[in-house]
């Protein structure tokens, strides 16, 4: 069995990093090499979108239209965050569920 090892995680500069610094601990994992690269896929994925626009569509007063585009993005970064949610911290778990971004489905 691989050694699960601590990663810190920016989303928004799609960055892991096994040193923690400045504010790149938003999330926090612990994750095997072969997890780290699943994450690592799942994240590149969404550097073909605009991540600004995928949080927006998380604060309620501002205005989102779906598209297909859109909905992939959604669904690539949707896996990237349950991806975290289950490798994540305590702080990681209950900082996703704040968010409100995997609905329901985390549990």
């Amino acid at each position: 069995m691989m050694e699960k090892k601590t990663y810190y995680i920016n989303l928004s500069s799609t960055e892991i990093s096994q040193i923690k610094y400045a504010n790149n601990d938003h999330f926090t994992i612990q994750a095997t090499e072969d997890e780290v690269s699943q994450l690592r896929a799942k994240m590149d994925n969404m550097n073909d979108a605009d991540f600004g626009a995928y949080m927006r569509a998380h604060v309620p007063i501002m205005a989102y239209h779906k598209d297909s585009e859109n909905d992939a993005y959604d669904q690539g970064i949707t896996e990237a965050f349950q991806m975290i949610y289950n490798l994540g911290d305590g702080d990681t778990k209950q900082h996703i569920e704040e968010m409100g971004v995997l609905g329901d489905h985390h549990m």
